[in-house]
C-alpha cells in the first residue's frame, strides 16, 4: 500500500488527460497514485508537454505527492505498472477527418466510429493495440489494461481473441451519459437512476431503468418521448419517433441514430460537412484553443472548455472503475469484458458492453439472458462486423476487409463498399502497412 499505484497513459498528450488528472487528484484518498506516466509518441510531443505541464500544476495546486512523468519511451513507462490506460488516435485527427470525408462523397454515412470510418479505425488501431500487449505481457504481467481507444468494442475484442491478454476493460462514456441524461429528465440526483445496460460498444441499450430500485421503464418512455432528444456533442440530436421509442421498448444510445434514421443522419453530415467541415475538422478547432489555454502557465484546473470535445462524464467513467477495481468495492458499472453468457446470443468469447460487477479480479458481467428479438439482429450483425473487421486488421487481408466492409449495415451494396475501401486503403497507406506488404517484398 505504502508504494502507492503507477498509471500509465499511452497518448497522454491527448486534449482528454487533464480530466482523467483531475479524476485521479478527486479520488487519492481512497486511489493513492504514486507515479502517472504520461507516454506520447514523437508527432504528438508538443502536445504531451502542454499537457503534461498542465497535470503538474494541477497535481501541485491539489498539495498532492503525484508525481507527473512525461516520455516518448513506452517501454520505459510501462515497467511494474498496475494500470495501463490507452487513448490514443493513430494518424491524429487528420486521419478521422478522411474517415468522415470520404465515405460522403458515396452517399454513406463518414462517422468516426460506425460504417466505413469505424473500421478504418479499427484497422488502424488494433496492431497497435496488439504491440502495446506484447509490452504489457513482458515489462507489467500483472496491469490491467483499460481502453478508451475508439472504436473500443472492436479494440476490445481484438485483444480477446488475437492475443494471449484477458487482462482488459474497454471503456466508453456513453453508458454514463445515458444514466447522467435520464436523472436530469427525472430531475434527481444521478446515484437515484441505475439501468441496466447491454449490448455492443455505441451499440448499447438501456434495458431496463431503476428510480430507487423501482422499476419505470414503461414511464420514463412515456417520458422521453415528450421531451427533445439528448445526445453526445458529435452526434446531431435528430428527435425518435416518439412512436417508434414506445415500441422498441428500450433506450438506446445516440449512435443508434446512423442505423435507425440513416436517411437523415446522412443529410444532415453533409449539410455540415459543407457548412462547417466535418466533426474532425471542427475538432482540431476545438482542440487548438483547447491547447491554447492549456499553454497557460496560470491555468491549473481543467478548463470547462473542455466538456464541448464530447467526452463529457469520461474521466468519472475511467477513474471511478478504476478506484473500484484496486478498492474491489463490487459496484456496477457498464464496461467492455468479456461475455461469458451474459448475452445468450453473443459469443461467450466476445466482447460486449454491460453492466458488471466490478471487482479487483476485474469485471463480472451480469446476465441478462437475452436482448429483446426487436434489437437481437442488429446487435449480432454489428458483432459480426467487429469480429471480422479485427481478423482483417490483423492479417491485413483485402478480401476480409471488404466483408467486413459489405457486412456493415450503413453501407447500400458491395460495389460502393469496394470503391469505398479502394480509396481509404490509399488515403491511409501509411498507416495500414499490413495491407501493402506484397508492394514491399516486390
Amino acid at each position: 500500500m505504502e508504494k502507492g499505484i503507477k498509471i500509465v497513459t499511452i497518448g497522454g498528450g491527448s486534449s482528454y488527460t487533464p480530466e482523467l488528472v483531475e479524476g485521479f487528484i478527486k479520488r487519492y484518498d481512497s486511489l493513492p497514485v504514486r507515479e502517472l506516466w504520461l507516454v506520447d509518441i514523437p508527432e504528438g510531443e508538443e502536445k504531451l508537454n502542454i499537457v503534461g505541464n498542465l497535470a503538474k500544476r494541477m497535481v501541485k495546486k491539489a498539495g498532492l505527492p503525484i508525481e507527473v512523468h512525461l516520455t516518448l519511451d513506452r517501454r520505459e513507462a510501462l515497467k511494474d505498472a498496475d494500470f495501463v490506460t490507452t487513448q490514443f488516435r493513430v494518424g491524429l485527427l487528420a486521419a478521422r477527418a478522411k474517415d468522415e470525408r470520404i465515405p460522403l462523397k458515396y452517399n454513406v454515412i463518414g462517422q468516426e466510429t460506425n460504417g466505413p470510418g469505424g473500421l478504418f479505425k479499427g484497422l488502424r488501431t488494433i496492431p497497435i493495440i496488439l504491440d502495446i500487449v506484447k509490452d504489457l505481457e513482458e515489462l507489467c504481467p500483472n496491469a490491467w489494461l483499460i481502453n478508451f481507444t475508439n472504436p473500443a468494442g472492436m479494440v476490445t475484442e481484438a485483444v480477446l481473441r488475437h492475443s494471449n491478454w484477458k487482462r482488459i476493460v474497454g471503456l466508453c462514456n456513453v453508458p454514463i451519459s445515458i444514466q447522467m441524461g435520464i436523472a436530469k429528465l427525472l430531475e434527481v440526483e444521478a446515484s437515484r437512476v441505475h439501468v441496466d445496460f447491454a449490448g455492443l460498444n455505441h451499440m448499447v441499450f438501456g434495458l431496463n431503468v431503476y428510480l430507487d430500485g423501482k422499476n419505470i421503464t414503461p414511464d420514463f418512455l412515456e417520458k422521453m418521448t415528450k421531451h427533445k432528444s439528448d445526445t453526445m456533442k458529435n452526434i446531431a440530436a435528430i428527435d425518435w419517433e416518439p412512436d417508434f421509442i414506445k415500441a422498441l421498448g428500450a433506450i438506446p444510445c445516440g449512435y443508434h441514430r446512423y442505423y435507425y434514421k440513416q436517411a437523415e443522419m446522412l443529410q444532415n453530415e453533409l449539410e455540415e460537412a459543407a457548412e462547417q467541415g466535418t466533426r474532425a475538422e471542427v475538432v482540431q478547432q476545438l482542440e487548438k484553443e483547447l491547447f491554447e489555454l492549456y499553454k497557460d502557465e496560470h491555468l491549473d484546473i481543467k478548463p470547462p472548455q473542455l466538456e464541448k470535445r464530447g467526452g463529457a462524464y469520461y474521466s468519472d467513467a475511467a477513474c471511478s472503475l478504476i478506484d473500484s477495481m484496486y478498492n474491489d468495492r463490487r459496484d456496477i458499472q457498464p464496461v467492455n469484458t468479456i461475455n461469458n453468457g451474459a448475452i445468450a446470443s453473443i459469443p461467450d468469447e466476445s466482447a460486449v458492453e454491460i453492466s458488471s460487477i466490478i471487482t479487483k479480479e476485474g469485471p463480472k458481467p451480469i446476465t441478462i439472458g437475452d436482448l429483446p428479438v426487436a434489437v437481437r439482429g442488429l446487435v449480432q450483425q454489428i458483432k459480426s462486423f467487429e469480429r471480422v473487421a479485427a481478423e482483417a486488421a490483423v492479417t491485413g487481408n483485402y478480401h476480409t476487409a471488404l466483408l467486413a466492409m459489405t457486412i456493415n449495415p450503413l453501407l447500400p451494396s458491395d460495389k460502393v463498399a469496394k470503391q469505398i475501401l479502394d480509396e481509404m486503403l490509399e488515403a491511409h497507406k501509411e498507416h495500414l502497412p499490413q495491407f501493402f506488404k506484397e508492394e514491399v517484398l516486390s
